[in-house]
């Protein structure tokens, strides 16, 4: 096993496009590290740099302590998963999975028991005589980590190893990863669009964006996938983090009797002591407009809450979701869409976009069951003010300390 560090990391193709910018990262010795994010972030491309498949043209890449920028792909002493199984169609499952041993020489009593042990781990001793195409597609692909186990890799890269499979089999194969990571304990740097697969398997999730002038680094947060959820760093983190997405609106912050309120889409909301505690000089920003955020769970319907009116709103509802163990409520809020510092660039160049973001915003609240309703009906939503976040409107951070724009920071006693 070993860590893997990347400093400065950056990938330019001949043409000049950045695919990957100044990316640092610290990989620790045995982690399962999750890169996650929307196409075209680089994701992919940092894998490959990684494995020695792309090319790096900026900034160096370590394994183990050691300068790998030069380094030959087969003696990086990593194994590749793919999101394609590339398994050998003419071969058997047991010799799938041999096949780099032979290439590597090595004794045959030794592949037998490799293959052996791998096949055992992964459950898949039954399948080793039989040819892929025989296979189902979660056999497939247990077959192609198989292949990557038995090398005993310092490291295990996996490229959307399970997007190929239903619903249904690919949570079941995410227990399996996990189980198999427990066991193994190999550094595994894992690359996915989907956050469901980021956040229940990652000990920690690295969120990437495309480059853009405003951040020109791929890499926005790298933390525990509750840290994540909880303190998104910035605007980006917040709206693709979490399922629905993160509601988002222009707010103003007012203080009266020692208590602060933030004021948005005609509504006025107490903010609870521990949203506070979790934003240190939101106060700063009284009398300044900022963007807040609420995620869905942070609402219920307030007849089945203890009153709290100073936390209350009241919304007409445009669609409602029953999926049975929770309902989704949609409904229009009277804001302008919060516009990210990456969206406000695309507006810069061209004006025609803004079309797209001149909305009123819509909002989702995610309900209790329990609670009967329809479109057009309207109804009074409690809402969860410790766990509301706040967040710059001029670059998108997250705001602990810093002060308004144009607003020096208060000197330190």
């Amino acid at each position: 096993m070993a860590e893997i560090t990347l400093e400065g990391l950056g990938k330019v193709y001949p043409d000049g496009t950045r695919a990957v910018g100044n990316v640092n990262l610290e990989i620790e010795d045995g982690e399962f590290l999750v890169l996650v994010g929307p196409s075209g972030c680089g994701k992919s491309t940092i894998l490959r740099m990684i494995a020695g498949l792309e090319e790096i043209t900026e900034g160096k890449l370590l394994i183990g302590g050691q300068v790998m920028n030069d380094v030959q792909p087969k003696d990086r002493d990593i194994a590749m998963v793919f999101q394609s199984y590339a398994l050998y169609p003419h071969m058997s499952v047991y010799d799938n999975m041999a096949f780099a041993l032979k290439l590597r020489k090595v004794p045959k009593d030794e592949i037998r028991q490799r293959v052996e042990r791998a096949a055992e781990i992964l459950e898949i001793t039954s399948l080793l005589d039989r040819k892929p195409k025989t296979l189902s597609g979660g056999q497939r692909q247990r077959v192609a980590m198989g292949r990557a186990i038995v090398r005993e890799p310092k490291a295990f890269l996996m490229d959307e190893p399970l997007s190929n499979l239903d619903a249904k089999l690919r949570v079941q194969m995410r227990a399996q990863l996990s189980e198999l990571h427990k066991r193994l304990g190999t550094t595994t740097v894992y690359v996915t669009h989907d956050q469901v697969e980021a956040m229940t398997l990652g000990h920690r999730v690295a969120v990437l964006k495309p480059v853009s002038e405003v951040r020109p680094t791929n890499l926005q947060q790298v933390a525990p996938p509750a840290e994540l959820y909880q303190n998104p760093a910035n605007l980006f983190v917040a709206s693709f983090i979490g399922s629905p997405a993160m509601n988002l609106a222009y707010c103003s912050l007012t203080s009266e009797n020692g208590k602060l309120f933030a004021e948005f889409a005609g509504y006025r909301v107490e903010v609870d002591a521990r949203a506070i505690e979790r934003h240190p000089g939101i106060e700063k920003w009284v009398g300044h407009e900022v963007v807040i955020g609420i995620r869905p769970g942070e609402f219920e319907a307030a007849a089945i809450m203890p009153p709290r009116p100073d936390r209350q709103i009241t919304v007409k509802i445009e669609l409602a979701e029953i999926l049975g163990s929770e309902t989704f409520i949609h409904f229009e809020v009277n804001s302008r869409p919060v516009l990210t510092p990456e969206i406000r660039e695309l507006l810069d160049r061209d004006q025609a976009i803004y079309d797209e973001h001149a909305e009123t915003s819509k909002f989702t609240a995610r309900v209790s069951p329990d609670v009967v309703v329809h479109a057009g009906d309207t109804i009074d939503l409690q809402v969860d003010t410790a766990k509301i976040h706040f967040f710059d409107p001029e670059n998108g951070l997250r705001i602990v300390e810093q002060s308004p724009t144009g607003q020096e920071p208060e000197a330190s006693a």
